[in-house]
């Protein structure tokens, strides 16, 4: 499975995406089961129909979606169903498989803000506060180039190694 999106196919998805309601995800769920039919395995098509069950709540069915389009996704769409993934995982309480899934996207994806974002939630709901935190901190020392942060950054990264090892 490759990731055939041809530009006339992204343009499609980019609009429905922009045309989706929140608060009411089952046109945009029926648009993309639709799209699917026409492009039968798309793996980015598979993504925004997980992703269109996810938003609605859907989360075990997201799921299968995400899982299989994965293995033919690349670049950044791959990464953002990575970190849906990971996160849906999370909030059906299944915490290793999505600390797992995390592990794997930040290495793939090093200078990710949001997987580390998502990790530190992750890591939270597992009841590794500390570990959470020292995440977080290592994100301001390396993200925010304020003078303040700079000037304690060596404080900010001790502490978030002391946290990580606790």
């Amino acid at each position: 499975m490759s990731d055939d999106l041809t530009p006339e196919l992204a343009a499609t998805i980019a609009d429905a995406f922009a045309r989706r309601d929140r608060q009411n995800m089952q046109p945009t769920i029926d648009f993309f089961e639709d799209l699917l039919t026409k492009h039968p395995g798309n793996p980015s098509v598979l993504y925004e129909v997980g992703g269109s069950y996810d938003t609605d709540g859907q989360e075990e069915k997201a799921i299968g979606y995400y899982e299989q389009a994965l293995p033919g996704l690349s670049g950044d769409t791959r990464r953002r169903c990575l970190l849906q993934y990971g996160s849906t995982l999370r909030n059906l309480g299944r915490l290793d498989e999505s600390l797992a899934v995390f592990v794997a996207a930040c290495k793939e994806f090093p200078e990710s803000d949001s997987l580390r974002v998502f990790k530190a939630l992750t890591l939270h709901a597992a009841g590794r506060e500390s570990k959470a935190l020292a995440t977080m901190l290592l994100l301001v020392a390396d993200r925010l180039e304020t003078p303040e942060i700079k000037r304690y950054e060596a404080a900010i990264r001790g502490n978030a190694d002391y946290l990580g090892n606790l």
